[in-house]
């Protein structure tokens, strides 16, 4: 697989996400929503790694890096699940664009990165402007939306924590074993969270839409896109991977548009091109500067 399919692969993947966890939870309670995903995604990955005799590791470096990838599994999705029942698909894709700046941070304080220029501070206030303009009318209107806003700030916080991390761990494994021993180390969460907080399976209440949502999301959105992710984060920068949800919040949006009926008022649309903006600024930002001043200078 060549990194320019699998970056790709992670950007349709990534769109169509957001829609599947509204639509899979519509019927099915969130925590077993996420967890049926989960395993409908380890059955098959794991078939694929005994087929092509693929090796899944279990040193000490492989369990590091398995346990930093769950944080983000169960993290990232776990909250994305609970945020699904209170805001729209194409507003949670575009508070994840935040994950970028978020992982630029942390990659100063964790892989001890040089400190934020100005223009990635800049950046960084302009995405948060963008974020309080699209919150703006929800909170003013004492709308329940403010806990779906929070639980996607906590997932974006755990994918880009988790980001950095396996960052951090210098160890080649093939991604496909990556992915399902991920899988593995997040699953005995999601189903201690599942038994806390739900602990029924009744079936004869759940949609054909709910159903098919999760075999997409476990078979495409999880196995596929763990492995494209997986693939692309090990060979490029944690940041450029994270550029991904610059792309993705427009697609989610349009896509929330037309297949669920969401609205898109004035403000959810100054305020993802604020975001936008702010990540555009912090990817090329430095970039535009010193060439302006090579420019100057000449």
């Amino acid at each position: 697989m060549s990194v320019p399919i699998a970056y790709l692969a992670v950007i349709l993947i990534w769109s169509t996400t957001p829609l599947g966890i509204v639509w899979s939870s519509e019927t099915i309670h969130p925590t077993l929503a996420v967890l049926l995903r989960m395993l409908i995604a380890v059955v098959p990955g794991w078939l694929i790694l005994k087929a092509f005799r693929i090796e899944l590791p279990w040193h000490k470096k492989a369990i590091k890096l398995y346990s930093f990838s769950a944080i983000g599994i169960f993290g990232g999705m776990l909250f994305a699940y609970l945020a699904a029942g209170y805001i729209s698909s194409g507003l949670m894709s575009l508070i994840f664009g935040l994950s970028p700046i978020l992982s630029g941070v942390l990659s100063q304080r964790i892989l001890a990165e040089s400190a934020l220029s100005f223009s990635k501070k800049v950046a960084l206030a302009v995405a948060i402007c963008g974020l309080a303009i699209v919150c703006f009318d929800k909170i003013s209107l004492a709308d329940d939306a403010y806990i779906g806003i929070i639980a996607v700030l906590m997932a974006v916080s755990f994918f880009s924590v988790s980001g950095v991390l396996v960052k951090s761990v210098e160890v080649a494994i093939n991604p496909m074993a990556t992915t399902v021993g991920s899988l593995l180390f997040s699953l005995p969460l999601f189903t201690v969270v599942w038994l806390i907080f739900d602990g029924s399976i009744p079936y004869e209440s759940w949609s054909n839409k709910s159903i098919l949502s999760i075999v997409y999301l476990g078979v495409v959105g999880s196995l596929v896109g763990f492995i494209a992710y997986f693939y692309v984060l090990q060979r490029l920068k944690a940041s450029t991977v994270a550029l991904i949800t610059m792309i993705t919040p427009v697609i989610a949006i349009s896509l929330g548009l037309i297949l669920n009926n969401e609205s898109v008022n004035a403000n959810l649309i100054i305020g993802a091109l604020a975001i936008i903006a702010g990540l555009a600024i912090y990817q090329w930002g430095d970039s535009v500067i010193k060439h302006n001043r090579k420019q100057y200078a000449q």
